[in-house]
């Protein structure tokens, strides 16, 4: 029984981030904004697990083949179309084996306008690369 309890604590305990995975999931995070940016459909395609569960800033949820199709149906950005450019703030990392949290302030920049959302997303790494599976967005309270 006291194994078991033991057990069962060490498992729901967040583990440290290893160095090798905060890296990499700072790097897919990054990279994802920049594609966001763009609107380039293979970066959301890597980024986005297939079963993902997406609940947006507005109310709706919607699954990868939904969000897939906004992407590929704008197409990718040219320069001079990019009205928006993401980046990150405050990133927090939480490991739990194969599993993270990644919860974040997602900044919108377009011209003068800057608006943030807190985001949180739960990935799962899967033959050696981590995917989203579950996707949070909030308009971040002034």
């Amino acid at each position: 029984m006291k194994t078991s309890l033991l057990l069962a604590s060490l498992l729901l305990t967040p583990a440290l981030v290893t160095a090798d995975d905060k890296a990499e999931l700072t790097a897919l995070l990054s990279e994802f904004l920049d594609g966001a940016t763009r609107n380039d459909a293979a970066i959301h395609n890597k980024y986005w697990a297939d079963e993902l569960i997406y609940t947006s800033s507005s109310g709706t949820r919607f699954g990868k083949a939904e969000l897939m199709q906004g992407v590929t149906s704008r197409g990718m950005l040219k320069p001079e179309e990019i009205d928006t450019v993401y980046s990150s703030e405050d990133v927090r990392i939480m490991q739990y084996g194969d599993t993270a949290v990644v919860a974040f302030v997602l900044v919108g920049r377009s011209g003068a306008d800057t608006k943030r959302y807190l985001n949180s997303g739960t990935f799962v790494k899967r033959n050696g690369q981590w995917q989203a599976v579950n996707w949070q967005a909030t308009i971040k309270a002034e």
